[in-house]
């Protein structure tokens, strides 16, 4: 199964948080993980944000940006494309979406994944009129 994670919920499987125990379930089942360019930056912004706010030690900071670095060794990364700016323009033009979240939905249109992951109401509700097969985490 090749499952596309938005950043919402693929966070989860290195911040303990509602919905964590399922998002490791579908990594574990999946054969292969799918993110958008723009998934690493934003994980990042949420870790340091959680430092700004007390609730990640800078040691846990570093340990969990070091497992995610290693670990996204393994993933398939959609990269920007013409495609993909245009499914994106389109998903903003037919959906209450902001620009990030519709980046990784057109993302996840050009690659098809067998399930799209998100926690995102409005981006699950978008990807569903957009055909694709969702799970909220």
């Amino acid at each position: 199964m090749r499952v596309f994670f938005d950043t919402s919920a693929f966070v989860k499987r290195y911040i303990e948080e509602p919905g964590t125990d399922k998002v490791v379930e579908i990594c574990m089942q999946a054969d292969s993980l799918v993110l958008c360019v723009i998934c690493l930056p934003e994980m990042i912004s949420t870790l340091s944000r959680l430092v700004r706010e007390n609730k990640l030690s800078g040691d846990d900071y570093q340990k969990t940006r070091d497992l995610i670095l290693r670990e996204i060794e393994d993933v398939e990364i959609c990269h920007l494309t013409p495609d993909v700016v245009t499914q994106t323009m389109r998903c903003l033009e037919n959906n209450a979406l902001r620009a990030m979240d519709a980046l990784h939905l057109g993302c996840a249109l050009i690659v098809e994944p067998d399930l799209f992951v998100s926690s995102d109401h409005r981006q699950l509700e978008a990807a569903r009129s957009e055909g694709l097969e969702v799970m909220e985490a």
